[in-house]
């Protein structure tokens, strides 16, 4: 007995001291407030806010309602992205408000939330010890940095308050880890105008509202000018949102619109026509996507309640109606029933639980896509994501950004989409290691060919960065696409042909005037077999699509239908007299194709 209580009290001892150790890890703090770069998402206004964690621009003081004022010193949408190979983060900072509503957690009201993605692109959440005083703190601890292809950490993204306003905000890694806040990203947003629901209420933690959940879901910043009570269509507030160049602009605002003495139904209808009408004025070309009422959950029980949002909701087909009737292109309608919410999805019968939020991103998700001409599909090679494999090499991320940067200074006449074998060719954006740089200098450099390959590249991110914008603002003479090896090991033939095809769409929508040439995949070491069956596929695709094919790669191969050694760096990638013999023959395809 009186070694077992010896033993006892030492594993106590350490199991103290081993706490302590990890307590006293020496942390550095990130403050973005005091950082020089703009770092906010979900921020309209970037370097125009009073405070850093506001949603409005300071000049909307006193021009807007003093109640919506005051509701966009919440940070409600707003998020910090940053990438670390951190063990453990922490997060403290305070806030103005009280930490909770009746209705409503205090994890929800003002606490935050941790999201990452792995270098596949998918999704984890996070889970973290709180506490709530007169500083909030949250530790994030036992994280395990190392992903499947590095251990180079990954992206993560921290949700701000929903219902308070942020005084300030740091956030902790142990020092010898890497901590590299993420620039703001340029692909249009998705810009929210709402009430109380889409403000937050009644999530239980950030990342649960249907922005939030919406936004990762479509993988685009979204702009959350949702104002509890006050999301009330009023001109001051649209002259504001149409300021942004939006993707999409949602008008989500009937809950916050019920007839009053001092506001009839026919009111209704002219706040919503107006204020759709001042918006195309301004933006003549973005899809607006009008919202009816959600219902409440207690309407079969209250007649009243149920007629305040029957009537409403046929008040905005009336006028999503006339707005059609008098000319008023793209505005689209999502009605209560594509929401479909049921009993169970509400908190109070107004504000939506975690299951009404989910309901509701959905409903949202399905409406967007078939807008913005985003379908994805059930295979992997179908459902466009991300990707962070080889971050020792390049920025996957920041090369994205960079070509929306180059395309917007400067149209391209030829994009090349394509995996490493096009990114690691040459030419622009510049890549850390260039193979073939010669050989596209003396063959796509003339002809204005872009370089839109990345390295480490499956269809499905390919198919990510046309949703993404890579494609859009500008039109092509030729679009060339290669894509598909990387997936050789992952899918089947059918379903490397299904995401081609769906890449196909996508580019044609969005470059209906360009030629696109469909090229095969490059022969591999002990795979030509599976790579001439499946260029087979992809030229009876091409024929199918009624786009261009061309098998470039056949250069590559002996007189036995192997590869030439002599023409490989590892058996998949050309070395320098590769790439000279397929860019010859590449370059006399595009020139046929300008004629």
């Amino acid at each position: 007995m009186e070694r077992k209580s010896f033993l006892g009290l030492w594993a106590i001892i350490l199991l103290f001291q081993f706490s302590m150790a990890q307590e006293n890890v020496a942390i550095s703090w990130w403050n973005p407030a005091e950082s020089n770069s703009l770092e906010i998402e979900g921020q309209a206004w970037p370097g125009q806010v009073a405070s850093t964690y506001h949603r409005l621009p300071k000049q909307a003081g006193g021009v807007v309602r003093e109640a919506v004022w005051n509701l966009s010193k919440h940070s409600a949408g707003l998020s910090l992205r940053f990438r670390t190979n951190a063990k453990s983060i922490t997060v403290r900072y305070k806030v103005k408000g009280n930490h909770a509503m009746p209705h409503m957690p205090a994890t929800g009201v003002s606490g935050v939330d941790l999201y990452a993605k792995t270098s596949d692109g998918d999704w984890r959440w996070f889970r973290g010890k709180y506490s709530f005083a007169d500083t909030i703190q949250y530790k994030y601890s036992n994280i395990d940095p190392k992903e499947k292809y590095h251990d180079k950490g990954r992206e993560y993204q921290l949700y701000l308050p929903l219902y308070n306003e942020v005084e300030w905000l740091e956030i902790g890694v142990p020092e010898d880890a890497v901590m590299e806040p993420l620039p703001l990203r340029q692909e249009k947003p998705i810009v929210v105008y709402g009430t109380s629901i889409a403000h937050g209420a009644c999530a239980s933690r950030p990342g649960m509202a249907w922005t939030s959940i919406l936004g990762r879901k479509m993988d685009r910043p979204l702009i959350n000018l949702a104002f509890s009570g006050n999301g009330r269509m009023e001109e001051e507030v649209i002259n504001f949102i149409t300021e942004l160049d939006a993707k999409i602009f949602v008008l989500d605002c009937l809950p916050n619109l019920g007839a009053t003495i001092d506001r009839s139904l026919d009111d209704v209808r002219q706040l919503i026509m107006s204020g759709v009408k001042q918006i195309r004025t301004k933006r003549p070309s973005t899809p607006i996507l009008l919202v009816e009422h959600d219902g409440y959950s207690d309407g079969a029980v209250d007649a009243d309640r149920y007629k305040t949002y029957m009537d409403l909701n046929r008040i905005a087909k009336e006028a999503f109606a006339q707005l059609k009737s008098d000319g008023l292109r793209d505005i689209h309608l999502l009605t209560k029933e594509e929401l479909n919410l049921s009993m169970e999805s509400f908190v109070d019968g107004t504000h939506p639980t975690d299951l009404g939020m989910m309901e509701y991103a959905f409903a949202y998700e399905k409406a967007l896509r078939e807008i913005l001409k985003e379908p994805i599909g059930s295979i992997s090679t179908t459902i466009p994501v991300t990707q962070a494999r080889e971050p020792e090499m390049y920025p996957w991320e920041g090369r994205h950004q960079e070509l929306l940067s180059m395309n917007r200074d400067s149209a391209p006449k030829i994009c090349f989409f394509g995996n490493s074998i096009t990114h690691y060719w040459g030419g622009s954006p510049k890549a850390i290691l260039s193979s073939g740089a010669d050989s596209w200098k003396a063959n796509l450099d003339e002809l204005e060919v872009r370089n839109f390959g990345f390295g480490w590249d499956r269809v499905e991110n390919v198919l990510w960065r046309i949703y993404h914008d890579e494609l859009d603002g500008f039109e092509a003479e030729q679009i060339v696409l290669m894509i598909g090896t990387n997936n050789e090991h992952l899918n089947t033939d059918e379903e490397i042909l299904s995401g081609l095809k769906m890449v196909i769409n996508a580019i044609k929508e969005r470059q209906p005037k360009a030629r696109l040439l469909l090229l095969g995949l490059f022969p591999r070491v002990d795979k030509e077999e599976r790579m001439r069956n499946l260029n087979t596929g992809i030229a009876a695709l091409a024929t199918a699509k009624n786009v261009d094919y061309a098998d470039i790669g056949a250069v590559l191969l002996d007189k036995d239908n192997k590869i030439d050694a002599s023409l490989f760096s590892d058996g998949l990638h050309p070395n320098a007299m590769g790439y000279r013999k397929v860019g010859k023959k590449l370059n006399a395809i595009l020139r046929e194709g300008t004629k």
